[in-house]
């Protein structure tokens, strides 16, 4: 039963990830539009559907290097920040490596931007320590026992002496 609620935490945990990281991916892809006031506002609207496309992109390709990171930490009960956070950014970089042509003649990435290299390996950060607060703090927990209940005090069989008179 422990385990099936594991998985929830697990599963919110990974969404709130996502959704951190691709609120910091549009906005810092959408940040030369922020900072040119010339051009007027921006619509809220349109940002809204950014920011859900961004999510359910990033949630849709970090969901297997993420789940190698959660089986990992699970199985092996890591629980540091450091971890996370480090699992998180691999992640964000797979997921940017994942969408940049591959050249086996030569073993090269080719057209890698150096930006969105560092926005998705920051993002991917980030991502890790949402996880981290969410469900890292405490991986592997569902497979110790629960603590033992204390038995209550036991009460003596019959009532205590009264004091002798003097």
């Amino acid at each position: 039963m422990a385990l099936i609620g594991r998985l929830f935490v697990i599963l919110f945990a990974f969404l709130a990830a996502c959704l951190v990281a691709g609120m910091i991916v549009v906005g810092a892809v959408l940040f030369p539009e922020f900072s040119d006031f010339a051009g007027g506002s921006i619509d809220p609207d349109a940002v809204d559907i950014v920011l859900g496309f961004g999510f359910i992109f990033l949630s849709g390709f970090a969901l297997l290097p993420a789940m190698v990171v959660v089986l990992i930490t699970e199985a092996f009960n890591i629980r540091s920040v450091l971890a996370y956070a480090l699992g998180g950014g691999i992640v964000g970089l797979a997921c940017y490596l994942g969408l940049i042509p591959f050249d086996p003649d030569t073993l090269h990435f080719d057209g890698i931007v150096r930006r969105h290299l560092e926005i998705m390996t920051g993002a991917g950060i980030v991502a890790g320590l949402v996880y981290w607060m969410i469900a890292g703090r405490n991986a592997g927990a569902w497979r110790e026992p629960p603590r033992p209940l204390r038995p209550p005090p036991t009460l003596p069989a019959h009532p205590p002496a009264p004091p002798p008179a003097s």
